[in-house]
């Protein structure tokens, strides 16, 4: 098992790495690579490859405790039953082909939206702030699903990703009927 976290700043994840003190590996990707790599497009999201490097649960919705269930509805236990079982005794949620129906592949909309999240982090590096506001506002309205894109460059952009701003966005989203977590249809 390995976390990977999506923060701009490694010393953003640190608190909660260390309060969580995990036995197991942390990764704090600064680029969005894992994201871009398996088309995550919010967290948490939990995915499941094998020691041969094949998916074995595609992207879904996890949550390590139930600290929170009252306000997403997912139940950890469910999530972590599963993952003992598959860990202890190689039961698998899925056969292969239906692991393989169930990966949610990027759109050409996505990966524009990809390509513009990381020209403007480029930007944004280069110390060319208001360049980078361009792509990161063009990201947002070609993936406006992708919440590692929206909230992902609130921190470059000065925006506080849990403050008022996040939540008035995923408020606004939500009213006009969108899911804000896309959860496997089954399990």
């Amino acid at each position: 098992m390995i976390t990977v976290a999506l923060d701009k700043n490694p010393e953003d994840a640190r608190p909660w790495i260390e309060a969580a003190a995990p036995a197991h590996p942390s990764l704090i990707d600064t680029k969005h690579l894992v994201a871009d790599l398996y088309n995550m497009v919010n967290v948490p999201t939990i995915l499941w490859i094998d020691e041969m490097g094949k998916i074995v649960r595609p992207n879904d919705v996890a949550y390590g405790n139930n600290q929170w269930q009252e306000i997403h509805g997912f139940d950890a236990d469910v999530h972590k039953a599963a993952l003992r079982a598959w860990v202890r005794d190689g039961v698998t949620p899925f056969q292969p082909d239906r692991a393989r129906v169930l990966q949610n592949l990027p759109t050409a909309e996505r990966q524009e939206a990809r390509a513009e999240f990381a020209l403007g982090q480029w930007l944004w590096e280069q110390g060319r702030n208001e360049a980078a506001e361009c792509h990161f506002v063009r990201a947002g309205e070609l993936a406006p699903e992708d919440f590692t894109i929206r909230r992902g460059s609130m921190p470059m952009r000065g925006i506080d990703p849990m403050g008022p701003e996040f939540f008035k966005m995923a408020q606004e989203w939500a009213e006009a009927g969108n899911a804000y977590y896309h959860p496997l249809p089954e399990s």
